[in-house]
């Protein structure tokens, strides 16, 4: 195997049991990267202004996220579980093409209030079966074409087997067997650069973080009947993110606040939070729970 001048191991044909100090340089400097990555001069990067931190934050907007009234380049992660438009009680009845432009137009205004570097993570999960719709893969293209970086995904596995589940289609026959999903997916895209050209504290220790590298997250879900709605998770979901993907003090924003786990999750680990639904009963539950955390902090980390 090839050594790099800094003594870096560079990539092997048939591989090295060894990474640290790693050199991929050579790897990204293939034809299959090379000619389609988009990525910032970080000089550049650094000369972009950011706004301070003022009284747009910290709050709940009971208002669309098509239209944040938020400045550009002041969010350090986004994170969110957008609806997916299949009959909950606070989805629209939309076809694909008018969803997906939903999820676009939404998306923009991620890119645009971002930091550079910043995060933007979707908790999403494909549906159906006839036909399947591979949600993902159709995030992806969106994305992409708005200008995000794709920087991989992570499997939530929410459940370790299928128990109480009887949605297998054909029972003990080939004529028409249905998978059973027990996970969903995290998609994590950047803006601009892979990595954050600003400096900040983080507070995510060794074990959490060798634990929020795996692609694969085994974290149980939320209870809908404790929360109050219908698709909500888990503070410990929302805190490895929120660990993994941002600085202290940076804002978090979850444009689809839903219940305000993502907001909630922030506070609690000492970011500050923007959170964005359309739905007043939403907004208040959101609103309470993380006035709830102000009056006993902490009450949330272990329920």
């Amino acid at each position: 195997m090839k050594k790099s001048k800094n003594k870096n191991t560079v990539t092997s044909s048939f591989g090295t049991t060894k990474r640290e100090g790693h050199d991929s340089s050579e790897f990204y400097g293939r034809n299959l990267y090379s000619k389609h990555l988009n990525v910032a001069n970080k000089k550049d990067l650094l000369d972009i202004k950011i706004p301070k931190i003022g009284d747009w934050a910290d709050k709940i907007y009971c208002q669309s996220s098509e239209n944040m009234p938020i400045p550009d380049n002041c969010i350090g992660l986004a994170f969110t579980s957008p609806p997916y438009n299949v009959g909950k009680d606070y989805d629209l009845d939309l076809d694909l093409i008018e969803y997906l432009e939903l999820i676009k137009d939404v998306g923009r205004e991620v890119f645009r209030v971002l930091r550079p570097g910043g995060r933007y993570i979707i908790n999403i999960a494909n549906l159906g079966r006839k036909p399947y719709i591979p949600l993902t893969s159709l995030f992806h293209d969106i994305h992409a074409e708005i200008g995000f970086l794709s920087m991989g995904e992570i499997i939530w596995q929410k459940a370790k087997g299928a128990s109480g589940s009887c949605a297998w289609g054909s029972w003990k026959s080939a004529k028409a067997p249905r998978l059973r999903d027990i996970h969903e997916y995290l998609l994590v895209f950047a803006k601009q650069s892979f990595s954050r050209p600003d400096k900040g504290i983080s507070d995510i220790s060794k074990e959490e973080f060798m634990e929020a590298t795996l692609s694969i997250w085994n974290l149980p879900p939320e209870s809908a009947k404790r929360i109050g709605h219908p698709a909500p998770f888990s503070i410990p979901l929302a805190e490895r993110v929120i660990k993994l993907y941002s600085y202290v003090d940076d804002v978090v924003l979850d444009p689809f606040v839903g219940s305000g786990t993502t907001c909630l999750a922030a506070k609690i680990n000492n970011r500050h939070y923007v959170g964005f639904d359309i739905s007043e009963e939403y907004c208040l539950i959101a609103e309470e729970r993380i006035k709830a955390e102000e009056l006993q902090p902490s009450l949330f980390e272990k329920s």
